[in-house]
């Protein structure tokens, strides 16, 4: 088909024009970048942990008056948890992979470089490897003999003897690549304060932080080998089957009340209510955003069939002419679809732009990444099928108009 007297008549309305090829790029520039957005969500919410996420559970606790030996209570509340019917292992740590509370430290390659290479989670707790789940690639776990109390190592970092260091550690397999690319990280130093030194002795596949809010440093993590004690910053973690989540964690809860009468539980919860709490802004915020392109797929569309359905009107004589001259239903409906598609067209190559200032624009205030250039074609097409969809009825509606009505009067 000839576009040129498309074009022709288009440009004798061109406010309308104008209006509706307006409308059709600011839809651009919300899809693309409200698309790209949804699936930043989606990837942050797949984010792995590492850990064995549907056989866990997790008890926090607060001892209203911290026990005399907060080690040997610990020792007497692990041995008691791990009697529990059901329970695999047992675990003391300080945090959880997406547990909104986090420890962390900065790492060195040397203890005197001016600034860190990295910002690491730091997991203390006995046990953990198994209780979590985690996948060993290579050297070893932490044995018991590695273990070592808190208060000695705060002592001799407080008198700067440096004493029992270094210390073994475990790191993710995120963490060694960053630190040594392309290197064995078995035997490597890192350092978490000029006298505080860790000696690298397995490294774990996958391991989160707590605070996973980039995904570039998500799996940035290290286990220490400390005895933490029971204190309020301490949870237990215990694995068990999927099916015997909710008795072991009712069971869990009474042993540690029995224990000392005087302890709160703050938290009894499963691991994947610990996920579900943690990524429900993201959930929450995909959601609306999804809403958003909906409702503004739906205007745009609205906009299309109204104003296809005025033009329709105004043209009723010119269409029975063309009808007259032997034009068919077919031609009538192409002729519609084919305009709308030039409208649409223009407005998308506007949008484009548009979508792009305002990936910029997001960047600079929300330190949000770039938008992708293959994101543009999404909202391209999504606008062609919209615009082809909502042109349908009207240009129906044209193709019905009979020969005869141009031998009426205007």
């Amino acid at each position: 088909m000839d576009i040129l007297p498309i074009l022709a008549t288009l440009r004798r309305h061109k406010v309308i024009l104008w209006l509706l090829m307006l409308e059709i790029a600011l839809s651009c520039a919300i899809i693309c970048n409200g698309v790209f957005l949804v699936v930043q969500r989606l990837q942050h919410m797949d984010m792995p942990s590492g850990v064995a996420e549907h056989e866990l559970v997790q008890i926090q606790q607060a001892p209203i008056a911290p026990p005399t030996d907060r080690y040997a209570r610990a020792r007497e509340d692990a041995a008691a948890l791990q009697q529990i019917p059901g329970v695999q292992a047992v675990g003391m740590t300080n945090q959880v992979p997406f547990g909104g509370f986090s420890s962390n430290g900065n790492v060195m390659l040397t203890p005197t470089q001016p600034h860190p290479t990295l910002n690491a989670a730091t997991y203390f707790g006995e046990n953990l490897v198994q209780t979590f789940g985690l996948e060993l690639v290579s050297g070893r776990t932490l044995g018991t003999d590695d273990y070592v109390n808190a208060d000695v190592v705060l002592k001799s970092l407080a008198d700067g003897s440096g004493k029992g260091f270094p210390m073994p550690t475990l790191v993710s397999q995120a963490m060694a690549t960053r630190l040594w690319p392309q290197q064995n990280p078995l035997g490597k130093l890192v350092w978490l304060a000029p006298k505080a030194s860790f000696r690298v002795v397995g490294v774990v596949r996958t391991l989160a932080r707590a605070n996973a809010y980039h995904t570039a440093t998500a799996q940035y993590s290290m286990i220490v080998p400390l005895h933490m004690g029971a204190d309020k910053d301490q949870s237990y973690v215990m694995r068990t089957r999927p099916e015997d989540r909710q008795r072991v964690l009712a069971a869990a809860a009474a042993a540690l009340k029995r224990a000392d009468p005087a302890r709160v539980i703050t938290h009894a919860r499963t691991y994947d209510e610990i996920r579900s709490d943690y990524f429900q802004d993201d959930n929450a915020m995909a959601g609306m955003l999804v809403s958003v392109i909906l409702a503004v797929l739906l205007i745009t569309g609205l906009g299309i069939v109204g104003l296809a359905s005025f033009w329709v009107a105004q043209r009723r004589k010119q269409i029975g002419i063309r009808r007259a001259l032997g034009a068919t239903r077919a031609d009538i409906v192409h002729y519609f679809q084919t305009e709308n598609f030039l409208i649409v067209t223009f407005g998308i190559m506007a949008g484009m732009a548009l979508a792009y200032g305002l990936s910029l624009w997001l960047m600079m205030h929300y330190e949000l990444p770039r938008l992708p250039v293959f994101y543009l074609p999404v909202g391209a097409v999504a606008l062609w099928l919209i615009g082809q969809a909502a042109v349908l009825g009207p240009a129906l509606r044209a193709a019905s108009v009979p020969p005869v009505v141009a031998t009426r009067s205007v």
